[in-house]
């Protein structure tokens, strides 16, 4: 149990070194400008799709709870 020795030792740096530095990049390119009101409009549009999804299934719900209802 008492035969660990620790961690290696390790050789130190010569006085002065310093890791390779990297290759520098390019700046970020500039994005173009955003159209936001047709951004909005778009997200009207697949809201309101989205809604209709949800109310034709709850729509279908409803028919398949009704028809189990009424077969008993």
């Amino acid at each position: 149990m008492g035969d660990y020795a620790g961690p290696p030792t390790g050789v130190p740096a010569p006085k002065g070194w310093q890791p390779p530095l990297a290759a520098l990049t390019e700046p970020p390119r500039i994005l173009p400008e955003q159209d936001h009101a047709a951004i909005d409009e778009i997200e009207r549009s697949a809201r309101n799709v989205t809604l209709a999804v949800a109310a034709g299934a709850l729509l279908i719900l409803i028919a398949v709870l009704c028809s189990f209802a009424l077969r008993s």
